[in-house]
């Protein structure tokens, strides 16, 4: 059943208040969850390789508590976006980011692998609602080619996240052992959420107004399915390819440290990687929203896709400096891709959709991100660390034939209506 039309006064988990300055009050808050939640997930490669040692962890185990973590945000992301509507987005983001903390505090206190699994699933449950909740508090507080700015701003947030606690932790790891390490960063997501409940405007009813060529406040009518044949296929084409993009990039990720370990080098080196990386996909994602407007969606995608392969089956055989020297670039490709598809998206649903289809391409991706690493490590354990990246970079490739695909959709969604 195709959702309602737009009430006159939208679920109050979805508005923000109006005003410039409730507007940049509420873009640098959620910036600053965003970034706190992105780190927390990718901070966990840092700490992998310790779990393997202390646990006695087969490559397989290291990727399900990987799993552990991103599959439960990424399963509770719809169900805490339903939530919202009954308690209000600010209210769940600040308490989700408070559990997320927890998490790392609960973990930092474990004194076994059960109590560890239930601290990763905890964690991975208060950053479920970050990405559905702050993203629209940010869209709603903004409008128009403004909003697109302001989620440009906050999507960028998340790689400052990613690149800023990875490191923070191999820094505290070279001072400390691992367990005060995570009390350090849950007390970090303490002060983030004081700040969130602090800074963070209160949830407004006002109506939100749409900005159309014509005037502001007109209702904009809705693009039928009919219009566009091909734009249903079309979705679930693009989604197939962000699955597999997140599945390689999630993978990749989750052993690189293990790769690097394997070349000598040590926490901190492997802290400086994570970064080196995540720097280049903030790149990336710039770089290849530019190249994508520029050059199409078909071409950008072949492109970044094609890069990351090469880039992977490059890494393997070269020393340590090396591998270092090009991480930035596989950063680039590995990030690339995912911003111009987020952003094909809206091409490809009617309008009165994108919420719905948003949550799925999220879900999806996001689920592919956690089931892979499990499905890399029985590979990794079966045929070895190095076959195994080989195999990443080779599966990677299956995204050029679905792109090839997605051609009709571009373009029927590019006619002009008749």
């Amino acid at each position: 059943m195709p959702p309602p039309s737009t009430p006159a006064s939208p679920p109050r988990s979805l508005t923000a208040p109006p005003g410039a300055a409730a507007a940049r009050r509420t873009l640098a808050t959620a910036c600053l969850a965003h970034a706190l939640h992105d780190g927390y997930t990718d901070l966990l490669y840092v700490l992998l390789p310790l779990w393997q040692a202390e646990f006695a962890l087969s490559y397989a185990a290291v990727g399900v508590l990987r799993a552990l973590y991103a599959g439960t945000m990424a399963g509770f992301q719809v169900p805490a976006s339903l939530w919202a509507e009954r308690v209000g987005g600010r209210a769940l983001l600040v308490g989700g980011t408070a559990l997320a903390a927890l998490g790392y505090l609960l973990a930092g206190a474990s004194m076994g692998l059960a109590m560890l699994i239930a601290a990763l699933f905890l964690g991975g449950l208060g950053s479920s609602v970050q990405h559905p909740l702050a993203s629209s508090l940010v869209s709603r507080a903004y409008e128009g080619a403004r909003a697109r700015a302001a989620l440009g701003t906050f999507n960028f947030s998340g790689d400052v996240g990613k690149m800023l606690l990875p490191a923070l932790t191999a820094v505290l790891l070279a001072a400390m052992p691992w367990r005060p390490a995570a009390g350090v960063l849950a007390v970090l997501g303490l002060a983030v959420t004081a700040a969130l409940a602090l800074f963070l405007p209160r949830d407004g009813r006002a109506e939100r107004l749409v900005n159309t060529d014509a005037g502001v406040g007109e209702k904009v009518a809705p693009a039928s399915d009919a219009a566009r044949p091909q734009a249903s296929r079309g979705f679930w084409i693009l989604f197939s390819i962000g699955v597999l993009d997140s599945a390689t990039r999630m993978g990749f990720l989750t052993f690189l440290p293990f790769l690097l370990r394997a070349k000598g080098a040590g926490l901190p080196t492997v802290g400086l990687a994570l970064t080196l990386v995540f720097a280049g996909g903030a790149t990336g994602k710039f770089v290849c929203g530019f190249l994508g407007t520029r050059l199409g969606v078909l071409a950008t995608v072949f492109l970044t896709e094609g890069l990351t392969a090469a880039s992977i089956f490059a890494l393997l055989p070269l020393p340590l400096a090396g591998a270092l020297a090009l991480l930035p670039l596989v950063g680039v490709a590995l990030n690339g891709t995912s911003s111009v598809l987020y952003g094909t998206v809206p091409e490809l649903v009617p309008a009165q959709r994108h919420e719905r289809a948003f949550g799925i391409f999220y879900t999806g991706t996001i689920g592919a991100g956690a089931l892979s690493p499990v499905i890399y490590g029985a590979f990794s354990d079966a045929l070895g660390l190095s076959r195994m990246m080989m195999l990443v970079a080779a599966l990677v490739l299956l995204t050029l034939p679905l792109a090839w695909l997605l051609r009709p959709a571009l373009s029927d969604a590019q006619a002009p209506a008749s």
